[in-house]
């Protein structure tokens, strides 16, 4: 059973090195990995194919530069293992975290997608485990996405996935956030998710990266989804009603970056179904609605900044 393991290469000169490493030293070696090079303009083609001269595992395309999206797809179009994942080159994995997610694939041959433990903006103050208590199986994507808040850890990375998926699906290219664009389009061929607590997904702060960037477009980009996805759910349990909420957020920053007429929906929501701060905003929601709670936000936090 052979994996793919796709890098895309763009003004990394500081990081490449450590992140080709942690994959080379890994203790499964069935794996080809391939490197795109997306018409970066350092030295990172001449490290790619110093490392292709290496080790005959390594693969390395070399493209005029198209970004995130169009650098994946490109590893993905000539990727030949029946699994595929992805790391970003400013990122790494753990020792001794191929082994054990590839040998729970072989034992668990229905597994469309595993996804395993990643610490959060490494090396920042914000850095976080993102972890899962032993093996978690799902074969409601649903019960996936609301009850297991999937949508809270929609990277490509920290996943494998059989590389059946992308068939007939690519990144978008030219949308940030593209991971919360194709998550969904996915899991809508998927048949059974796996979280497991085995493996590790180092995903470092990059002060200068997209995430921490982020602009009134960007944010754009990413509520989209998520209000079609709210849109076309049937759901209005508990599980529902706190993803509500953490669209709710996205939508009231994009407002407050944009002064875009809000686009999610109006729901109703239970406020005893939560505490704190999240019972006092589905309250305020409950009396406000949606536009008008995006404006109390905007002036809060305007008011607030002027002090």
């Amino acid at each position: 059973m052979k994996l793919s393991i796709i890098i895309p290469v763009y003004r990394v000169e500081a990081t490449l090195n450590r992140c080709i490493e942690s994959v080379v030293a890994q203790d499964f070696g069935d794996y080809e990995l391939i490197l795109v090079d997306d018409g970066s303009p350092d030295g990172c083609p001449q490290m790619c194919d110093e490392w292709a001269a290496k080790d005959r595992r390594i693969r390395v395309i070399h493209k005029v530069n198209g970004g995130l999206s169009d650098a994946r797809n490109a590893g993905i179009d000539i990727a030949q293992g029946d699994y595929l994942t992805f790391i970003d080159s400013d990122d790494y994995i753990a020792e001794h975290t191929l082994a054990p997610l590839m040998q729970k694939l072989i034992e668990q041959p229905d597994i469309d997608i595993l996804e395993y433990p990643a610490y959060v903006f490494y090396g920042s103050p914000k850095q976080h485990l993102l972890a899962f208590q032993g093996d978690t199986t799902y074969h409601d994507m649903d019960d996936y996405w609301y009850k297991g808040q999937a949508y809270q850890h929609s990277y490509a990375w920290n996943k494998i996935y059989r590389a059946e998926l992308f068939h007939n699906v690519r990144f978008p290219k030219g949308i940030i956030f593209e991971d919360m664009h194709t998550l969904p389009r996915l899991l809508k061929q998927t048949k059974t998710v796996v979280t497991t607590s085995q493996g590790c997904y180092y995903y470092c702060m990059n002060d200068a990266g997209i995430t921490a960037t982020a602009d009134g477009n960007a944010l754009r980009m990413l509520l989209q989804p998520h209000v079609e996805i709210i849109r076309n759910s049937l759901r209005r349990d508990r599980d529902f009603q706190t993803y509500y909420l953490h669209v709710l957020n996205i939508q009231m920053d994009v407002y407050e970056q944009t002064g875009d007429v809000p686009i999610l929906p109006d729901h109703h929501l239970k406020a005893s179904n939560f505490k704190g701060v999240q019972r006092l905003k589905a309250t305020a929601l409950n009396i406000l609605g949606i536009n008008r709670i995006c404006k109390v936000n905007k002036f809060i936090h305007k008011f607030m900044g002027s002090r």
